[in-house]
């Protein structure tokens, strides 16, 4: 597995990033009434490549933010590029504006996201030559089926490489293997595209009747199979301090897409931040708002797409 996780290493010597930040342009878009973003531009490239960043799970703004989490990381990652001589564009989960208008919708699914970031896609196709959708552990996957889109690169950044239904049930095995067989019955309810009431409490906040839906739609989608599908050139990246997607994850995702690129960061966690610490240093680096994306990432981002 190190040849694999490793072997781009080579690749980034020699190679840099443009070491004086660019100049940018910044510009709030209302794609439609479900999608508000911000949309970064160099000032001094012509026709720069875009990035169109997507969030990971959970109601997650185009920062990277949620509620009760503050760390900016996804108005960081794009900064960072649009430093670099990249376009980027980040924008709210649809659930962030229903929480704002306090107009959530409980029939939403897991395809609307998808469904938002096709209609990103289209938006900006007319206007940049070249798209590349980075998407974020579940934006991961919803940017592997936006790819569908019409696209020229994507990028998974601590993207999973089982289905949820598989995750969830090898959560559950080893913190509380007691509800295996019962977890194991809810999620073949679900795969099934049916909803159930006979779960033990306990596991209500993982299988709550209004979330199920949202989890079947959810679970019908493989990322193993959706990504040895693309016919465009993929980069993987993932971090050895990732508390949320393991390296392994990542592998998997490799595993399925044999010619694309994957790096794996040595100390970084789920948020791309350097960790040094232990776990719980790890955990409240989720709400700090101090720490910055890892050099590596950039690195590997922009190598990626400048070579496209």
């Amino acid at each position: 597995m190190t040849k694999h996780l490793f072997s781009l290493v080579c690749l980034f010597m020699g190679m840099t990033i443009i070491s004086e930040a660019q100049d940018y342009s910044s510009t709030d878009i209302s794609i439609n009434r479900y999608v508000d973003g911000t949309l970064l531009v160099p000032e001094s490239i012509d026709n720069p490549p875009l990035v169109i960043i997507i969030a990971g799970s959970g109601p997650t703004d185009r920062n990277g933010n949620q509620s009760f989490m503050k760390n900016d990381m996804l108005k960081k990652l794009a900064e960072r590029l649009s430093e670099n001589g990249i376009a980027t564009f980040r924008y709210d989960k649809r659930v962030v504006k229903q929480l704002k208008t306090r107009t959530f919708d409980k029939n939403i699914r897991f395809d609307d996201f998808v469904t938002d970031a096709k209609s990103v896609v289209t938006y900006f196709k007319p206007s940049y030559s070249s798209i590349t959708i980075a998407g974020h552990s579940q934006g991961s996957l919803v940017g592997l089926l936006a790819t569908e889109a019409g696209v020229d690169s994507f990028i998974s950044l601590a993207g999973a490489g089982n289905p949820i239904d598989q995750i969830i049930l090898e959560q559950i095995t080893k913190t509380a293997p007691f509800f295996t067989e019962d977890t194991k019955r809810v999620l073949e309810i679900l795969k099934s595209g049916k909803t159930t009431t006979e779960f033990p409490p306990a596991l209500a906040s993982i299988f709550s009747l209004d979330i199920q839906p949202f989890m079947s739609n959810w679970m019908q989608y493989n990322p193993q199979k959706r990504i040895e599908s693309l016919e465009i050139p993929v980069l993987i990246i993932n971090g050895t301090r990732d508390l949320q997607v393991s390296t392994t994850e990542a592998q998997l995702l490799k595993d399925h897409k044999t010619d694309a690129e994957i790096v794996i960061i040595e100390n970084m966690n789920h948020l791309l931040f350097e960790i040094n610490g232990d776990d719980l240093v790890n955990t409240k680096s989720y709400n700090e708002l101090s720490y910055p994306i890892m050099p590596e990432v950039i690195t590997a981002m922009v190598n990626f797409i400048q070579k496209r």
